[in-house]
């Protein structure tokens, strides 16, 4: 329970920047950043990435994730809070991780919309049947293997921490993701 503990605070400022992200797509923050990464280019005849995956989330992600981790580090100063930390969080260059840790994370949410573009899975929509049994887990936690490229270089990669991340952000990514449909920041509800 005690790694679960440490490894879910280590990715909470992730949550902050996502939320952050949907608070610029509701009110229109950023707006120039909403640009589409793959600036419409196909592969096969079909889009690369999609409209959805766009410059405005890498950046808001990765500065509400900094902003996160400095949260943390305010949290730092209480002796109880630094038991849990697996990074110092008190050290200013963890707002540097932090904006790492963001921008990873949506860059490797990439891949993942490519397959499905490729597969004709249109942005936002659900397959069918064991494939989309397998999208709809990856989707919930794909951006842990950018996070985990950047953490690792401070934080040792064990498979329980691995596996702790997993749980994390799958049940994470389900409550963030009803607040933001019901708060009109998300178009769909999955």
């Amino acid at each position: 329970m005690n790694e679960f503990l440490k490894t879910s605070y280590l990715l909470a400022p992730l949550l902050l920047g996502l939320a952050f992200h949907g608070l610029c797509i509701k009110f229109g923050w950023l707006g120039w950043f909403a640009r589409p990464i793959d600036a419409g280019r196909m592969l096969g005849g079909k889009r690369l990435f999609g409209d959805n995956k766009t410059y405005r989330g890498v950046i808001a992600v990765g500065l509400g994730t900094a902003a996160g981790v400095g949260l943390q580090g305010l949290f730092h100063q209480f002796s109880g809070v630094r038991t849990i930390e697996l990074v110092n969080f008190g050290m200013p260059a963890s707002l540097g991780l932090g904006l790492a840790m963001g921008v990873a994370a949506m860059l490797s949410e990439l891949p993942n919309s490519l397959l499905k573009r490729q597969l004709g899975i249109r942005p936002g929509a659900a397959a069918r049947g064991l494939v989309g049994v397998a999208f709809f887990v990856l989707d919930q936690i794909d951006m842990l293997f950018g996070v985990w490229v950047v953490v690792g270089f401070v934080v040792a990669i064990t498979p329980m921490r691995l596996l702790c991340s997993m749980v994390f952000l799958f049940i994470a990514h389900q409550v963030l993701t009803m607040v933001g449909y019901q708060l009109g920041m998300r178009a769909t509800a999955r």
